[in-house]
């Protein structure tokens, strides 16, 4: 079956035959991208065809960017066996009782409760943050409930006959009787059994898909780009070895409070470069040093890479399952896209998690105010995918593709 695919022509700052071109600014804004479709089409078996019309050289792959959840891996199994984890961690250190729904709305409380008094720092909170901020929430309410009982049985009352001021005393106790390196420890083995339970989930032809691309393109740079605290270089037994390096929204503070600040204010026209303009950055000093070494078994001078102001003319493909995070973020710092809507079967949400008609998923702690930003954001970056591919199989074709000039 045929596939049609959109190809745009993005004016302005980002150039189509320089993913990499150099730019007058950093700060860039999805809203004011100007593009001009063109219809093609192509398909799977068209990947060594020859053209029947003069076309521009091939181009070479210079950076391979990948979001992670639901993308390589589906959300919900993975996040599912993470807060199994959790529930046997508290347990194993003195806190049964508790189940995954306990830390999930304990979560979405403590983030209403920030953000009554500063919405801001409430929409920036980090997915790591707000687990964090839940188990110790959940630690301090076991905590407080055993001393009261303690004082109770002490003094030969009930705990509801116990003064307000007594009370008040108890949950100065709890809170300072949580262990940090206990909160720690439960955070860590969350995010073990997380990236574990990836490696037990990963999309079909991932893997292989994987090894083609480093075959065909032997020099490319490939890394993640990710809101969470996943990292493929912690899957050991699958993506690691084919990833270089991994930019995570989290380790950005930063960029991510003024992108959730101007999502609140200016919503659709909310900044999304920063991560990426981080990435091209790391790939910048990799791709130096890669060239330092090559130049020196070639006996050959190197060309300086300057972040921003300059960076080789190399393709930068990027690919992810959200339109507005992935395409539209990475197609504003310069980079083709290629979108993943797999089969439902699969498991992958992206495709349900806009869908204001229906329950979000339980994992879910975005608010409604978020969503509705999101999916504005989303319909603006649509225009941006160059090749939308539907089973991990064809992403070597997709990249391909791109490469010739056909997407």
């Amino acid at each position: 079956m045929r596939v049609t695919i959109r190809v745009f022509q993005v004016l302005g700052l980002v150039a189509v035959a320089e993913s990499f071109a150099p730019s007058l600014t950093t700060s860039r804004r999805v809203s004011n991208v100007r593009v001009t479709p063109t219809r093609i089409l192509a398909t799977p078996q068209e990947d060594g065809a020859t053209a029947t019309t003069s076309k521009p050289q091939v181009q070479q792959l210079g950076l391979l960017t990948f979001d992670l959840d639901d993308t390589l891996y589906p959300i919900e199994p993975v996040v599912q066996a993470a807060n199994d984890a959790f529930v046997s961690a508290m347990e194993k250190y003195g806190f049964p009782g508790l189940s995954a729904f306990d830390i999930v709305e304990t979560g979405k409380q403590v983030r209403e409760e920030i953000a009554k008094t500063d919405p801001e720092r409430a929409a920036a909170l980090t997915h790591t943050e707000i687990r964090e901020l839940a188990i110790r929430r959940e630690m301090e309410k076991m905590i407080l409930q055993r001393k009261l009982k303690e004082v109770a049985d002490d003094w030969a009352t009930p705990v509801d006959s116990l003064t307000a001021i007594v009370k008040k005393h108890a949950e100065t106790w709890a809170k300072n009787a949580v262990s940090e390196s206990i909160v720690q420890s439960v955070l860590t083995e969350w995010e073990m059994a997380r990236h574990h339970a990836a490696e037990r989930n990963v999309f079909p032809h991932v893997i292989d898909s994987l090894k083609k691309i480093k075959e065909e393109h032997p020099g490319v740079i490939i890394g993640a780009v990710t809101d969470g605290r996943a990292n493929p270089l912690l899957m050991t037994f699958t993506l690691a070895p084919y990833f270089d390096f991994c930019m995570s929204w989290e380790d950005h503070q930063g960029g991510r409070r003024q992108f959730f600040k101007e999502l609140g204010e200016v919503g659709e026209e909310a900044e999304l470069t920063w991560i990426y303009d981080a990435a091209r950055h790391q790939y910048a000093i990799l791709k130096q040093a890669q060239d330092a070494i090559n130049s020196v078994k070639n006996n050959e001078p190197v060309k300086p890479l300057v972040w921003p102001d300059n960076y080789d003319d190399l393709v930068w493909i990027h690919v992810g399952d959200d339109l507005a995070f992935d395409v539209g973020g990475s197609s504003a710092c310069g980079a083709k896209t290629i979108l993943v809507e797999l089969p439902k079967a699969l498991g992958q949400t992206a495709p349900f998690r806009f869908d204001l008609s229906i329950e979000q998923p339980s994992w879910s702690t975005t608010t409604r105010k978020e969503l509705e930003a999101r999916i504005k954001m989303n319909e603006a970056a649509r225009e941006d995918v160059n090749v939308q591919i539907n089973t991990m199989e064809r992403l070597p074709i997709a990249i391909n593709e791109i490469l010739r000039g056909d997407a």
